[in-house]
């Protein structure tokens, strides 16, 4: 009888798959490039460069009692950067935003004075004008189609001949009357321009107003629907529109933010001196702007953030307040301030350019 042998059977695992190739589009980035790609990030470098400069320069800009003095400074700026910034982002200007501040307190002051209301009347309408005047703006924007410099140039004319025009009709002078001694004034000034003492400092209420709006425009511009619009408007209106996007609500409620802002601060103005002149503000509307721009918006639209307008006010605040601490000739004053802008302003191009580049 003969028997097979049969052979072992060979144990052969199966080949291994291909690597899969992967694409760059998902490769996750640093965090040094996603920080390189926040619009914020070349105002914060120019930030710390201009304090390192100050408080090498200016001994008395090291002490508490000199922050609280920037940061007043920086917060009555930076409350109307807040909204001129989105509305940046969402592609349009606003050139009337510094008269309009002293719009809402000639307003109040005049209103309250002249009817012997209590203050708290003039104060809502004061509001209601605020809003109606930024709700005009995005109104004839969207009606006409013409370029939003155009439209606010006009409103800031309107604003700043009728503020000098309706006071001295009303006070025979350039300035509204002194409201202090009216009822409501007391609670009034708790509100908008009351003072707060951390150790033996004392911080206008401006600021905690300043980073509380600034958390707010954040959340809308980042967490919200209302923010995805900004952006989308700010991009390319037509498009926005073709995919659903309520451009026309979204630009006049950008505008009307400027306005309640401008009633703010305003108030605050109003509150702080008892009263105000009629030809203050002129000029403002820039500055707010700048903020804006150092702060990584665009001038396009379509890019930007909130923060990166806090951070542009502050460098504001530092500089505006730096230069007389450090004993410097006043003269200088607006050089040396559009300098340390502009260098902001090219240190935020950088940024964004290495980002892009990246």
């Amino acid at each position: 009888m003969s028997s097979q042998a049969t052979a072992p059977a060979a144990s052969s695992s199966p080949p291994a798959p291909p690597a899969a190739q992967k694409d760059g589009r998902t490769n996750q980035r640093s965090l040094g490039r996603r920080l390189l790609a926040r619009p914020e990030v070349g105002a914060l470098i120019a930030a710390i460069g201009v304090y390192l400069f100050f408080f090498a320069a200016a001994p008395s800009f090291r002490e508490t009692s000199a922050l609280a003095t920037v940061l007043y400074q920086a917060s009555v700026m930076g409350i109307m950067a807040l909204p001129v910034a989105l509305l940046m982002i969402g592609g349009e200007f606003d050139l009337s935003a510094g008269v309009a501040v002293t719009t809402s307190a000639l307003t109040a002051a005049i209103l309250s004075f002249q009817l012997s209301m209590n203050v708290w009347t003039g104060v809502f309408v004061a509001l209601i004008v605020s809003l109606a005047v930024g709700a005009f703006n995005g109104w004839l924007l969207i009606k006409t189609g013409l370029p939003s410099f155009l439209v606010t140039l006009g409103s800031f004319l309107i604003l700043q001949g009728a503020n000098l025009a309706v006071t001295k009709v009303f006070t025979g002078n350039v300035a509204s009357d002194s409201i202090a001694d009216m009822e409501g004034f007391d609670q009034a000034k708790k509100v908008f321009a009351s003072e707060f003492t951390i150790g033996d400092v004392s911080f206008k209420i401006t600021i905690v107003y300043w980073l509380v709006f600034a958390l707010i425009a954040t959340w809308l511009l980042l967490r919200t629907k209302f923010g995805n619009w900004i952006f989308a408007v700010g991009g390319s209106a037509e498009s926005a529109r073709a995919v659903g996007v309520p451009v026309r609500f979204t630009k006049i409620a950008l505008f009307m933010g400027v306005g309640a802002c401008a009633w703010f601060v305003g108030m605050h103005l109003l509150f702080s001196f008892n009263t105000v002149q009629s030809g203050q503000g002129v000029g403002n509307e820039f500055l707010y702007i700048i903020a804006a721009v150092i702060g990584g918006c665009l001038l396009t639209g379509g890019f930007g953030s909130a923060i990166g307008s806090v951070i542009g006010a502050f460098i504001f605040g530092m500089v505006s307040q730096g230069i007389v601490y450090a004993n410097w000739n006043p003269d200088w004053f607006k050089a040396f301030l559009g300098v340390m802008l502009l260098v902001a302003a090219l240190v935020n191009l950088w940024v964004r350019r290495q980002a892009t580049r990246r």
